[in-house]
């Protein structure tokens, strides 16, 4: 039976989380404001608290599962800020998918390196299937030359290396799409500049260019021999990394919502407005009854990434429910945002409140990891059978 509850260790571990986030928070205006500062990997209050990983020791059999915690320690950090750390560990996109179709000699070399995932292009959004970025192999010189343009990538400014899409054989659509590692530095490829975006603005986005970039046969994602349609490194292989990190996407903007959620529940009250669930709606006014209905979609969203995530504890595979959480949390948090500004008036918008910054870094959670409209083409197939040509 799935059981949700906390044990006192869990809780310990959250509120130790919480306390961390406050003090990101503090941070949070300076680095939305100054876009082109990126938040130090140590904050200076740092040495106040002990590293998260350190507050697992002795853990019990009866306390929450990782992979479970690790969806609330995700939502807790971002109820503190998005961009903003404690600490910011080594590790992006790139790092999943290596270790989720990455032989044990590539995780071993590319392991201990920061890898970025580039997907999006500009002419190949929201269906990866269309990637037009290429990978020709020189036989003679036994290498790959990548040719092709790529936008979005998170982490890529920060990150010493990136995961790359692109296809060796256009014509073979989705199964001519592999993976290949590339580290910075190697040429041809360039960074071309940090993104300027609505939300998440300290957040590194950049856009890349690779223009004749060689890279080891080796460096094909899976082995320098794995080119079968069905190898790991390929579309189907890399795909399963996102069944955890949509998950997390959906906890992050579900921890921006909280924090949301607090503020508006703190100025309801400092108004005057009790917000007490139980009474029927003619029991209490219209904007504590908005506010209950704001709050029970938080949980309701919440409740799917902690299913996907249990699933995925319990060894089962979770790819329906990673993509039911990521579509349920990306459209929660905008409504939740959004009604938290309407509830509290001309103060939401106020940039003297965060509110109004909660409201734009949301939005990435419905766009990135696959969009909520992707996402419910995947239920679809899921649930009713449906095959891709009868959902286009």
């Amino acid at each position: 039976m799935i059981d949700f509850m906390l044990t006192t260790n869990d809780q310990k571990i959250l509120d130790a989380v919480r306390r961390e986030a406050l003090v990101c928070r503090s941070y949070a205006r300076h680095y939305d404001e100054h876009e082109d500062e990126f938040p130090p990997d140590e904050l200076p209050e740092a040495g106040d608290f002990p590293p998260t990983m350190s507050l697992f020791a002795g853990r019990e059999p009866e306390d929450t599962g990782l992979g479970v915690m690790s969806m609330l320690l995700t939502a807790g950090q971002t109820w503190g800020d998005y961009s903003v750390r404690m600490r910011r560990g080594k590790g992006g996109l790139g790092n999943a998918a290596l270790r989720a179709a990455g032989t044990p000699e590539q995780q071993q070399k590319w392991g201990g390196l920061t890898l970025a995932m580039a997907i999006t292009e500009p002419g190949c959004g929201s269906d990866p299937s269309r990637v037009q970025m290429t990978a020709v192999l020189d036989e003679a010189t036994d290498e790959w030359v990548l040719n092709g343009e790529k936008i979005f990538v998170t982490t890529g400014c920060r990150a010493q290396g990136v995961v790359v899409w692109a296809t060796i054989d256009k014509s073979a659509g989705r199964a001519g799409i592999k993976s290949f590692l590339v580290e910075k530095g190697a040429p041809g490829f360039i960074v071309s500049g940090k993104e300027k975006k609505l939300g998440i603005r300290a957040d590194d986005t950049a856009a890349y260019v690779f223009d004749n970039c060689r890279i080891p046969r080796g460096n094909l994602l899976g082995g320098k021999e794995e080119i079968p349609q069905e190898s790991s490194g390929g579309f189907r292989g890399v795909m399963k990394t996102f069944n955890m990190t949509r998950p997390a996407v959906a906890g992050i903007g579900l921890g921006i919502a909280e924090a949301a959620l607090d503020f508006t529940r703190d100025a309801l009250r400092e108004a005057g407005i009790q917000v007490e669930p139980g009474p029927g709606i003619a029991a209490q006014s219209a904007a504590a009854q908005r506010f209950l209905e704001l709050e029970a979609l938080y949980e309701a969203a919440m409740l799917t990434v902690l299913r996907a995530a249990w699933l995925s504890d319990q060894g089962q595979p979770n790819n329906l429910e990673s993509s039911i959480c990521k579509a349920k949390a990306g459209a929660a948090v905008r409504e939740i945002t959004q009604g938290c500004i309407e509830l509290v008036g001309p103060m939401g918008a106020s940039r003297e409140h965060l509110l109004e910054k909660w409201f734009r870094d949301v939005r990435i959670t419905d766009i990135y990891e696959g969009t909520g409209e992707i996402q419910r083409l995947i239920i679809a197939r899921n649930i009713l059978g449906y095959g891709r040509e009868e959902l286009k």
